[in-house]
């Protein structure tokens, strides 16, 4: 070792240390410089192979591997009732579904037997929200509930409510069976965690779109396929926030209880479980929102409920009924996020609490337990307490206000919407899905490829190569590549917004306490309901799509990079400030750069969420993609072409998220 050292020193101090810095300069300037190369080669190539091996495919055109799902399609349909497979299991599991979406639905909504109405009518329902509210959280939450469950009704809604509650309670009492115990498994065993990790993220990363064509497929349309679509993608945030709960009890409690003699069960039941009640609580309030947003989707394989009115309304362009139903989501979502997560706080803050009332919480809840069993017989046996009173008067007047606010927008605010919608459309959006689909499909491919590698390394550039060679499979490269273009776009503008908002929120506390409320009850409500606005202000095309694309990734970027922010010690903003920094020159020199891990983090869920949003445009008009799929559903001949693109979604979110994270990984590193 001494002599190559001295071999390296042998020209001169100076050559020994002039050859370092080149290399030292490369590795800063090279990833930037290896990107604007590969940039503008495809732009060279596209120049001179414009229109060339694109791969288009007419909207009534199939491919081989379309006809072929077609044709298992109708097999399976022809050998459903004598396959072993579907009479032993399928269809078993469909019907057990099935059996407990009917009873939910008897129950609360839906007339069974000769009755005329359900067996537990409107009056019941109120009365155990508004207890069972009070019971987990407090007296505010179950005013909330009852005022939440009475506005149901007052719109005209009841049934309708009640069927989407109906298929979200199903679901997530079908989901939390697996989930805690499988969350519980990966909480204790390393290995099942390794296992669990890939597939969770992968869950995570599929559109809501995406699972309803395959279940289709086994399960028939309706409630059932519906319910077991809403259970896989409801499942991973209870499955992924149990195991991180397990894993952060206090290992010294753990091995106090053990050298008591706990047994293994004994210390999961009572010091692991017990002492991470809280976070799994939280796992419990992201599944029951991913499952109510699923079940609006899922109005697509004819599921009831209130995602019918909207997909109803959205598809004939009505934004007054589609406004009114999109209310009563998000009531129902505010309502189930804020029981559950008092439900989290309750007993944290009732072992603080200095209240002189509590002591007469139990005989309180009793006494409530009381009202609430006779209002349920009331509604039991009357008809006026089963069957909500009046017409939807209030319905018909949100209704009406909406259409009203719609036709304003429309005579004035058309000129700044259009500008506005033109500008973007022109300038950002239609070069770059002309640079994406008039490109050769090797091109793009071999672009995407080296992208990847740049940003991520070479096992993200594997993967984005198998992607690429799967989509290419498809049949639907081209409006893949639509789909893809209004996905970036989107993203771009996504972080746009979370570096301005998430960067004022990161520097001022009082910013963020006001602005984070808003984002968080952004983050709740389901997809569907972006679109109804934005379908008033910019009428049925793609760039609906990308504005509610926006604003529904937009929250997750901002408090992610907001987090980033704030993470930047402060001892290092302060030297900076004290070296003669302006704002400006700290907020890009010191904390944008220190923060590089939380805008990939940020770009990645971002990309995931607009991914998402973009093809449930394809209701409104957006194409490409989610057009494929929603004519799937609804043109028999068209189902392989839409199982098709479903698959292709998830070969552009894996595509994005494989890329993302490692990128995330090598900033972190």
């Amino acid at each position: 070792m001494g002599v190559a050292v001295e071999k390296s020193r042998k020209p001169g101090e100076a050559g020994a240390v002039e050859p370092a810095a080149p290399a030292e300069g490369a590795r800063k300037v090279g990833r930037p410089v290896v990107i604007g190369a590969i940039l503008v080669a495809w732009l060279v190539l596209f120049a001179v192979l414009r229109g060339k091996q694109t791969l288009p495919l007419a909207a009534a055109d199939l491919t081989d591997l379309h006809r072929w799902i077609n044709d298992f399609n109708d097999s399976i349909g022809a050998h459903r009732n004598s396959n072993p497979l579907f009479l032993y299991f399928f269809n078993e599991v469909r019907l057990v579904i099935d059996n407990l979406v009917t009873f939910i639905q008897h129950l609360i909504s839906q007339p069974s037997g000769a009755r005329p109405v359900p067996q537990v009518g409107w009056l019941g329902v109120v009365g155990i929200a508004g207890y069972v509210s009070w019971a987990v959280g407090n007296w505010r939450v179950a005013l909330l509930a009852v005022a939440g469950f009475t506005f149901f009704g007052l719109q005209g809604l009841w049934q309708e409510s009640m069927d989407t509650l109906a298929l979200t309670l199903s679901a997530v009492f079908v989901a939390l069976l697996f989930a805690i115990p499988l969350g519980v498994w990966a909480g204790l065993s390393d290995r099942f965690n390794r296992i669990m990790t890939p597939v969770l993220d992968f869950m995570q990363t599929m559109p809501t779109f995406v699972y309803l064509a395959p279940l289709t497929l086994f399960f028939l349309i309706g409630g059932a396929s519906a319910t077991i679509a809403t259970v896989i993608y409801a499942a991973p945030p209870t499955i992924r926030i149990t195991a991180h709960a397990i894993r952060n009890v206090s290992r010294t409690t753990v091995e106090a209880a053990d050298s008591l003699g706990a047994t293994r069960r004994q210390s999961l039941l009572k010091v692991l479980l017990p002492m991470s009640r809280r976070t799994v609580v939280m796992g419990v309030n992201q599944t029951i929102m991913a499952a109510l947003a699923m079940v609006t989707i899922a109005a697509l394989i004819n599921a009831p409920g209130l995602g019918v009115n909207v997909l109803q309304a959205l598809q004939s362009l009505d934004v007054g009924t589609a406004f009114n139903a999109g209310l009563a989501i998000v009531v129902m979502a505010i309502v189930l996020d804020r029981v559950t997560t008092a439900a989290g706080v309750r007993e944290e803050n009732a072992r603080r609490s200095k209240n002189r009332f509590a002591k007469w919480r139990r005989p309180l809840l009793g006494a409530g337990a009381v009202v609430t069993a006779v209002l349920v017989h009331l509604s039991h046996t009357y008809l006026w307490a089963a069957d909500f009173p009046g017409d939807g008067t209030v319905g018909h007047h949100i209704a009406s206000a909406a259409d009203t606010a719609t036709d304003w927008a429309q005579d004035n605010l058309s000129g700044l919407t259009n500008a506005f919608r033109d500008a973007v459309t022109n300038g950002l959006l239609n070069p770059f899905q002309t640079l994406l689909t008039d490109s050769p499909w090797w091109l793009v491919g071999a672009v995407l490829v080296a992208l990847g590698v740049a940003f991520g390394g070479w096992k993200a550039g594997v993967t984005t190569a198998v992607c690429v060679g799967l989509l290419v499979g498809t049949g639907v490269w081209s409006d893949g590549m639509t789909t893809l273009a209004s996905t970036l776009v989107a993203t771009v503008l996504v972080m746009v917004l979370g570096v301005v908002f998430g960067v004022w929120m990161g520097r001022s506390t009082l910013v963020d306490r006001l602005i984070r409320p808003t984002l968080d009850a952004a983050q709740v409500m389901p997809p569907f309901v972006y679109l109804v606005p934005f379908l008033a202000l910019f009428g049925a095309t793609r760039f609906t799509a990308i504005v509610a694309a926006v604003v529904y990734g937009a929250p997750v970027a901002v408090k992610i990079i907001a987090d980033g922010i704030r993470a930047v010690p402060e001892t290092t903003v302060e030297a900076a400030a004290s070296a003669g920094c302006n704002t400006w020159q700290i907020i890009t020199k010191v904390q944008l750069p220190m923060s590089r891990g939380a805008l990939t983090l940020a770009t990645n869920q971002g990309l995931i969420y607009v991914l998402s949003m973009v093809v449930v445009g394809g209701l409104v008009g957006a194409g490409a993609l989610g057009y494929d799929v929603v004519a799937g559903f609804s043109q028999g001949e068209l189902y392989g072409k839409g199982l098709a693109a479903g698959f292709a979604i998830v070969l552009l979110g894996v595509m994005f998220d494989r890329i993302t994270q490692a990128a995330a990984r090598r900033v972190g590193a």
